[in-house]
């Protein structure tokens, strides 16, 4: 693996930092700023709006800018975001600040991942995805017990500043290793890049990746208070209990990638399926310590397992004109799962079931996953179409969605291409 890749890994250890950190700190803030711990979860929760919102509308706006260009300027996003957030005075503010932070997300790891696929052959470009997005593995590793732990000591605002400092090492970091681009990138016309969203195998992936995952958030989101409440840990073991998860985080993403680069749909129903299992056992695991620290290990392991499947499957749909606006599309499916699940455990302790009820809600959320992956596996996909390596609909799925072929349309933009080894990087990602 390249050491470019490590880079875009440094980039996405910091977006991931900012992501969870505010996890570890929901009793903290709601204290500071006077609010309960549900409305402190909407720090969460629109934080992957504004992801779900940023992702597609900046991938589209930056298509022409030089990839490496692109990557540094979100990154400076990211510093003033973070900066903000050490300085809020209030509720208002800090959702300002965290929103700004969120339209980042999406296009980074969007963007990030088809480059990662442009590094490395094609029957690597699983693991290169999972590698990259090992930077995220280490920020739930280290960046959030590592913020908790900050926040303990220093107050919650301190937990930020030291994110914003994250954010600084990884741009400098970017600048060193990231290859320079060999002039602005030859993208698809924009009707062709935006041809995917016609294409229903592409949606369906993308509603895995928002129901599969939404399971998981609709649990962690309120960890911290399970642990404290249910488990009753001191700061202490829910810090080393957030390192667990982190641990089982890396060991799910490495499994994940291995396990897409051998079959995209099996990986995709087996980790869903163990998945959904896991969540609903939740019911039962918070009891005692040591039954907790175990099952939390085992749910970052099942849950991030998931991850590059996911991202391999919208990839393979979308083919390579697509590939930079499905990536990022994706990335913001991943985070409109991660709304609608904190938005759901709210809605289910707001109407007073408990916090041990979280872990059949969330069951549920990723069982409408696991039945999306089976219709996906079903469906007919159509013709490959030869221009952009993605499938074109027809049969069943062509009718059920009403749609047409978008065939001719990429056929003829195609040909219009300079240099087909620009297409994307992410072209062999169909075949």
């Amino acid at each position: 693996m390249p050491l470019s890749l490590l880079a875009l890994a440094a980039g996405a250890f910091g977006i991931g930092t900012t992501e969870f950190i505010i996890m570890g700190l929901l009793t903290q803030v709601g204290a500071d700023l006077g609010i309960s711990i549900p409305t402190a979860g909407t720090l969460i929760s629109r934080y992957a709006v504004g992801v779900v919102l940023g992702a597609p509308l900046l991938t589209i706006a930056t298509r022409h800018w030089p990839r490496k260009q692109l990557l540094m300027a979100l990154m400076l996003i990211f510093i003033a975001g973070n900066a903000a957030a050490a300085l809020a005075r209030g509720y208002g503010w800090l959702m300002g600040a965290r929103v700004l932070t969120s339209l980042t997300h999406g296009t980074f790891f969007g963007v990030g991942a088809v480059v990662a696929t442009g590094l490395v052959p094609a029957e690597k470009r699983a693991s290169a995805i999972a590698r990259m997005f090992s930077g995220l593995t280490l920020a739930t590793l280290l960046g959030v017990p590592a913020g908790a732990w900050i926040g303990q000591l220093w107050g919650w605002r301190a937990s930020f500043w030291v994110v914003a400092l994250v954010g600084v090492a990884a741009l400098a970091i970017l600048a060193a290793f990231v290859p320079r681009d060999q002039g602005r990138p030859v993208v698809a016309p924009l009707s062709q890049e935006l041809a995917v969203l016609r294409r229903p195998q592409v949606w369906l992936g993308l509603g895995i990746t928002v129901f599969g995952f939404a399971g998981v958030f609709a649990l962690y989101t309120y960890i911290e208070p399970l642990l404290r409440q249910v488990t009753h840990m001191s700061d202490g073991w829910v810090t080393a209990t957030l390192l667990l998860f982190g641990a089982g985080l890396a060991a799910g993403k490495l499994l994940g990638g291995r396990l897409a680069d051998k079959g995209v749909m099996q990986a995709l129903a087996g980790s869903i399926g163990a998945l959904m299992v896991t969540l609903a056992l939740g019911r039962w695991a918070f009891g005692q310590a040591g039954v907790a620290m175990s099952y939390v290990v085992l749910l970052g392991t099942v849950a991030f397992a998931t991850v590059a499947p996911m991202q391999m499957r919208v990839l393979q749909q979308a083919g390579a004109a697509g590939a930079n606006l499905a990536s990022s599309l994706n990335i913001s499916a991943f985070n409109l799962g991660n709304a609608l699940g904190a938005w759901v455990g709210g809605l289910v302790l707001s109407h007073g079931f408990g916090l041990l009820s979280l872990g059949w809600a969330a069951a549920g959320l990723t069982a409408v996953g696991l039945l999306l992956t089976g219709w996906s596996w079903r469906a007919p996909a159509g013709r490959r179409c030869g221009p952009c390596g993605g499938f074109v609909p027809g049969g069943r799925l062509k009718r059920q969605f009403g749609i047409k072929s978008a065939f001719s349309a990429c056929e003829s933009s195609a040909s219009s291409y300079k240099n087909r080894s620009e297409f994307g990087a992410a072209a062999v990602l169909g075949g």
